[in-house]
């Protein structure tokens, strides 16, 4: 049984070619089993093919799990075709590893997939391809907190479910030219556990790199450059959650984003997808016993931890290098503009050591409270809690709490949409102690689970993918409540005369703001929000914090 690939080297298989190869699969192996797991934006369903040496399909504590997906971007189609043969060869040989449940997302943006020809204008194959945007135009790798596709939604719901240990997404990489089929990032090391980063990168990435190797496909890391060309410098992936391998680190799951070379041959790249697959199986089953007891010793460790780091940022004072195998540069005329133009020449190909920076530090870090209270009135992030595995607490009858309250101060938003959100940076915040009531149905989130590194990012609004970065707490935003200036000129005249602190507070401020000294507007307001009449919600973050 042949896939579409196999027959013709420069084809990938359509969406119904995919599906149809692994239900023909699960028709003829009893170690196999396609399942749907949701829907997605285009009204076809998500599925999700497992393989089990033992044919238990189930995620159990003494098994890893490895998830595979496919087609986050189906114009980087490498992985589709290489899981179709892998999948297929292992239950052909009859050598399914004995303690790893093997998930493969065949094709995760069906809608994408569906959207078929030739978009990738630099890309050296296949004929015909899908599309980066998904049904709704949204890119899934960057949806992961968010949610807002259907196709993420059952992503998550299945997620949870399997709960992996490790986890690869394959993706094609375009920009520099170099000799290098296969580049990949690993999750960002220093936002994980150290249990999980010490053994990722001291043990697990040496073995797949020297099983790389003894394939043929040296690696290096994924080509994110500091200069115009590679051997400036190449710099770590700072994967945050927002990334399908940034949201798998908040569950305390290591993974990995392949990137072939977009300009190699597709066969070369679908062969290098298939070795890396297969690599990082094969040392998942080796390996099996050490990667389970590290995850349940970072999921302990979570539950127990007091302070979350909620953005990181590199730290250029630690350099390292790696051997990098590439092509010399240079620059020419352009024949477009006649202006200077950088080209890779391929007949000066070089081996060499170039500096790589991979280390990251904590930008901004908070300690978790106690729990966490969110009004039942908000129900999208309530969903979005409990379809990542989070535990809720409603609460059983009205009650009035102390609760540590934020005010948003100020934040930063682009003038242009980003993934269809004007998406919140820059984020400061105030913080007062308040006695708030309560009412039954609202929501307690306890802060020991093992789900407390995305319980801390999305709801604490200074985390770089929290919620209220994504606008689900917008509303807030929005003050509802006026004064008319010519009435309340005689009430605020009336305040300065009263209250001594106030004149001062007033005058001071005209004093050092002569734009504000000159808007008589802005004094009005200023009084205003001193008053009672100004209302108390108008910026308050609407999740609180028991300490």
């Amino acid at each position: 049984m042949l896939t579409p690939y196999e027959r013709d080297t420069n084809q990938t298989a359509t969406y119904p070619q995919i599906i149809s190869w692994y239900q023909q699969l699960d028709k003829q192996y009893d170690q196999a089993k396609l399942i749907e797991i949701g829907k997605t934006d285009i009204g076809k369903p998500l599925h999700l093919f497992l393989l089990a040496a033992d044919k238990q399909f189930t995620a159990r504590p003494n098994r890893v799990t490895l998830l595979i997906n496919n087609g986050i971007h189906p114009g980087e189609p490498e992985g589709i075709d290489a899981c179709m043969m892998l999948a297929r060869d292992l239950l052909k040989a009859n050598k399914l590893p004995k303690n790893v449940l093997v998930a493969i997302v065949p094709v995760y943006n069906v809608g994408g997939c569906l959207n078929r020809g030739v978009s990738r204008v630099n890309q050296n194959g296949p004929d015909t391809y899908g599309f980066r945007g998904n049904a709704r135009n949204l890119n899934l790798n960057r949806d992961f907190i968010k949610a807002e596709a259907e196709n993420t939604r059952a992503f998550q719901t299945m997620y949870q479910s399997l709960k992996p240990q490790v986890f690869i997404d394959n993706h094609t990489s375009d920009g520099a030219d170099y000799q290098h089929v296969l580049t990949y990032f690993a999750t960002q090391k220093d936002k994980l556990h150290p249990a999980l980063a010490g053994y990722m990168t001291q043990r697990f990435q040496p073995e797949i790199d020297k099983m790389l190797v003894a394939k043929g496909f040296p690696s290096a890391p994924y080509v994110n450059h500091a200069g115009d060309t590679p051997e400036s410098g190449l710099i770590g992936y700072n994967d945050s959650p927002r990334y399908s391998t940034g949201y798998a680190a908040l569950f305390n799951c290591f993974g990995f984003t392949l990137e072939t070379h977009m300009w190699k041959p597709y066969p070369a790249r679908v062969k290098a997808s298939y070795v890396f697959d297969e690599a990082v199986m094969r040392l998942c089953e080796r390996e099996a016993q050490t990667i389970l007891a590290n995850q349940q010793r970072a999921n302990e460790a979570v539950r127990q931890q007091k302070t979350f780091g909620l953005s990181y940022k590199l730290d250029r004072s630690k350099v390292d290098s790696v051997m990098f195998l590439g092509y010399e540069a240079a620059y020419k005329p352009s024949d477009v503009s006649g202006l200077k133009r950088l080209y890779y020449d391929r007949s000066k190909p070089f081996k060499k050591q170039v500096p790589y920076l991979n280390n990251f530090v904590v930008d901004a870090q908070i300690d978790k409270p106690r729990a966490y209270v969110i009004p039942q009135a908000w129900q999208e992030v309530i969903g979005e809690l409990k379809r990542n595995g989070v535990t809720l607490q409603p609460l059983s009858k009205d009650s009035l709490l102390t609760v540590s309250a934020y005010y948003i101060t100020d934040f930063k938003s682009p003038q242009r949409p980003y993934e269809g959100h004007y998406l919140h940076t820059g984020v400061k915040v105030r913080t007062e102690s308040q006695k708030l009531q309560f009412y039954k149905g609202d929501y307690l989130v306890q802060t020991n689970q093992a789900a407390n590194q995305y319980i801390v990012e999305t709801l604490e609004p200074q985390g770089v993918d929290s919620f209220f970065a994504w606008n689900f707490f917008d509303s807030i935003l929005d003050q509802k409540e006026y004064f008319a200036d010519y009435i309340f000129e005689d009430t605020a005249a009336e305040l300065v005369r009263k209250d001594p602190a106030l004149r001062k507070q007033l005058e001071e401020k005209r004093a050092a703001d002569k734009a504000f000294a000159d808007n008589a507007d802005a004094q009005l307001n200023f009084i205003y929000r001193q008053t009672p009449y100004y209302e108390k919600t108008h910026n308050r973050y609407p999740v609180y914090r028991l300490n």
